[in-house]
């Protein structure tokens, strides 16, 4: 038998050779996790659907006849609510398209039709600016461009002169194709996970409890259930600020008499769930939106949309959401910058749980460490006597009444 020592020393040469290993074939192994990724996608994309929808999910589980333990109730809750989840969430998408989509189409047929006409005034307007340059005048008036035919000859060399025009439009349909197969099969997924979901938990606690030691299972319990707080206090609280920004944004607009009020509001608050910069980029088409209508509005909403972004920061959000994450604000900023560099949109989205968690896993093993003189101590509660009255103890809320399993 080793002894402690010689297997200690066993386990650090293990590590040294898995370490060059990878060191030397990193390549090849970042090829075969990037495939792999690939093929999962779907799978990946579902796991992301369905822990979404089961924020949704479990709010809807406590409407639903939440005291009644009736068979009837416990057979229908999980499929009524599932369907209500994905009822609800379909609907929320679809008036959202509906508001966003014929107005941005509306807008560019408007641009476009606008171009020619601005550019002549701006023509009129150089000459009536030129008087004091004759020679800037002479030129401008030797300019005879006719911007409609300009524009249209523009647009015929962009459709003829293109080569691949046909494979450019296979490969964009083919690229839509397995975007929707990717959706679909990662939905069926999610609808598969979210109706076994307690089944598929008492399946891992089962594979934990065989296979990990009871330390180590507790740590690793431990830290899923910090990083599940963290996303979904993050994913509730983005939602809450979004809806908040753009009702705000939307009846601000209207009082101010702002076109495009309500598609304006639904871009603000969409946006509104990247944090940080979200909302300024809601901001830059909503400004691009009313400039094609009225170019000193478009200013005057810049700056109403600073403003109101300034209260609803630091006045309505705080003491409706909260601090929804715990992450103090400099540590948002980084999370959504490095997020933000290495995946784009989907690392801002992700960056901010994701510290949060590493924050208060930090926290949590930093105080652990310290020793007890060096906390503040939190205030203990007051102690009741035998004696006293059950009417002075702090009310409950009745909790919904479980299904019993048969």
């Amino acid at each position: 038998m080793f002894t402690a020592e010689t297997k200690r020393y066993i386990k650090i040469g293990l590590i040294a050779v898995v370490l060059v290993l990878f060191v030397k074939y990193f390549s090849q192994i970042s090829s075969t996790a990037s495939l792999f990724l690939n093929a999962a996608s779907p799978l990946l994309v579902g796991c992301i659907m369905a822990y979404i929808l089961n924020i949704l999910l479990t709010r809807i589980e406590k409407w639903y006849f939440p005291f009644s333990n009736s068979k009837l109730v416990c057979k229908t809750r999980r499929p009524v609510c599932l369907v209500l989840s994905f009822v609800l969430l379909a609907l929320i998408i679809y008036l959202v398209l509906q508001l966003i989509v014929p107005e941005l189409l509306s807008s560019f047929a408007l641009i476009g039709k606008e171009i020619p006409p601005l550019m002549e005034k701006f023509r009129a307007w150089l000459l009536d600016q030129s008087v004091s340059l004759p020679a800037l005048q002479q030129i401008i008036n030797t300019l005879d461009i006719d911007w409609q035919n300009l524009l249209q000859r523009l647009v015929s060399l962009v459709t003829t002169g293109a080569e691949g025009v046909i494979t450019s439009v296979v490969s964009v349909i083919s690229a839509t194709f397995s975007v929707l197969t990717r959706l679909v099969i990662g939905l069926i997924f999610a609808l598969y996970l979210l109706v076994s979901k307690e089944r598929l938990q008492s399946l891992g606690n089962r594979i934990l409890r065989a296979y990990i030691k009871p330390h180590t299972r507790e740590t690793i319990s431990y830290v899923l259930d910090t990083a599940n707080k963290s996303f979904s206090s993050f994913i509730v609280g983005q939602c809450t600020e979004a809806v908040i920004l753009g009702t705000l944004c939307t009846v601000g607009m209207l009082i101010f008499r702002f076109p495009y009020a309500a598609m304006t509001g639904t871009v603000v608050g969409v946006t509104a769930l990247i944090p940080i910069v979200g909302a300024y980029i809601g901001a830059v088409v909503g400004g691009f939106m009313i400039f094609t209508q009225d170019p000193i509005q478009a200013l005057l909403f810049l700056v109403f949309l600073v403003v109101l972004q300034q209260l609803e920061g630091n006045l309505i959000y705080p003491r409706v959401v909260g601090t929804s994450t715990g992450l103090p604000g400099i540590w948002v900023l980084a999370a959504v910058t490095i997020g933000g560099g290495a995946a784009g949109i989907s690392g801002m989205l992700f960056g901010v749980p994701l510290a949060a968690t590493l924050y208060r896993l930090l926290n949590d093993s930093v105080d652990r460490r310290l020793p007890p003189s060096s906390t503040p101590a939190a205030p203990s509660p007051a102690k009741t006597s035998p004696t006293e009255e059950p009417s002075t103890q702090p009310q409950t809320k009745p909790q919904p009444r479980p299904c019993k399993k048969r």
